[in-house]
């Protein structure tokens, strides 16, 4: 089996001192600082040529920046060289991923100036090195790191990113690793139904939780929030109430985040083949009763996740497309409805006289995608009676553990 190079991402939870907490904020507002500096520039230059010319690129102002350090920029010194020219790096894409979404007709915004405390963060390079329970940063040193254990990866350090999240420093480590041509996963086909009211229904019958990450702690976001806003700005108890609220914001995101992890990798694990819907989650968020419980269950993140598991694992996905109509057609006889509301949750066929779960009867349409099919001479499906329904496999299963863990 030839290997197989890839890039993944290892998140700690960083324990600093005092002293090392000055400097990873020093190294994230130097990162703020020339990310606000090179966006000023390049719409400067833009107004000044009146719009006849395009933005300056990332290479020129890296240049006239180490160009103003000696005079203008002297501070900069005390931090690691890396924090400013990846924050122009950056700019440069972000610049990039405006211009794409000009082309293609994406609504992809303007870069936008940064704000001190918000999404504080700076990347490294160079020389970095875990050692025991220390990782080993450019000009700041060694910081201890909260997870108890070695290092369970082995590979190369490309970099590192530093994040503050509620006044919490966490360190992505990108690592090369080398990993071997996975074998095809032993296991049956499955179809993957997201939802609502349940999280996800697989075509043999399993269904999960949705945890409601969001919708679980909406009263006590809303109180946070009234508290923030009746203290007066910049006294203590203002930073005081903003830090129980953004808490209160990483725990709804940890919580979404674990259970998604467990679920993703259980499926790319045990099933060899893996069918999900092509779903038009912005067109379901125009609904505004459902937007925020829309929201809550993050069905792109579910299907990015589900994307690079399948290939560490060796299973395949199958993504059906946006018109197969899943949730209306018959998973017995094939018969399609014309219409189907929302609040029909139990699907009764009108033909063949099935009843079942909505969302089973949308799990197993679903996994006849990654089946072989034969058409005849008119045109019409021909499946095997045992493939349509996946009646064969229908044995019960474990579920297995998808608490949040916090």
């Amino acid at each position: 089996m030839t290997p197989m190079l890839i890039r993944r991402a290892y998140r700690y939870e960083l324990n600093p001192n005092n002293s090392q907490k000055t400097m990873l904020l020093r190294h994230a507002g130097v990162s703020r600082f020339t990310y606000n500096w090179g966006l000023e520039q390049r719409i400067a230059l833009f107004k000044m040529n009146q719009g006849s010319a395009r933005f300056t690129d990332t290479m020129k102002q890296h240049k006239l920046l180490t160009s103003l350090k000696k005079k203008q920029f002297s501070w900069m010194y005390e931090c690691s060289k890396c924090a400013p020219q990846e924050a122009l790096r950056d700019l440069g894409q972000a610049f990039k991923n405006f211009y794409r979404g000009l082309k293609n007709g994406k609504k992809i915004g303007f870069p936008r100036f940064k704000s001190k405390g918000i999404h504080d963060s700076f990347r490294l390079y160079g020389a970095i090195r875990i050692e025991g329970l220390k990782i080993q940063l450019p000009r700041i040193g060694k910081i201890r790191i909260k997870e108890r254990r070695k290092s369970y990866y082995k590979g190369r350090i490309l970099s590192v990113t530093v994040r503050r999240r509620a006044n919490r420093w966490f360190v992505s480590i990108t690592v090369e690793e080398k990993i071997k041509d996975q074998k095809p996963t032993i296991g049956y086909a499955v179809g993957v139904d997201l939802g609502i009211k349940t999280l996800a229904t697989l075509s043999d019958g399993t269904t999960y939780v949705n945890p409601r990450a969001l919708g679980q702690h909406v009263k006590k976001l809303r109180k946070l929030s009234k508290s923030l806003s009746r203290k007066k700005k910049g006294s203590m108890n203002r930073e005081k109430a903003k830090l129980r609220l953004a808490r209160m914001h990483l725990r709804i995101f940890n919580v979404r985040q674990d259970t998604l992890h467990k679920l993703t990798t259980y499926l790319a694990k045990s099933h060899s083949k893996i069918v999900i819907e092509n779903l038009g989650v912005s067109g379901m968020m125009k609904n505004r009763r459902l937007a925020r419980a829309i929201a809550d269950v993050e069905m792109f993140e579910f299907r990015r996740q589900l994307k690079y598991k399948c290939q560490w694992y060796g299973s395949k996905l199958y993504v059906a497309k946006r018109t197969f109509p899943s949730s209306k057609r018959c998973s017995g006889c094939g018969h399609k409805k014309k219409d189907l509301s929302l609040s029909e949750r139990e699907y009764e066929c009108e033909e063949c006289g099935l009843r079942l779960d909505r969302d089973l009867n949308a799990a197993l349409n679903l996994v006849t995608v990654s089946l072989p099919e034969t058409l005849t001479a008119c045109g019409e499906d021909v499946r095997r009676s045992d493939s349509f329904g996946m009646t064969a496999q229908t044995s019960v299963k474990q579920e297995p553990n998808i608490s949040h863990g916090l």
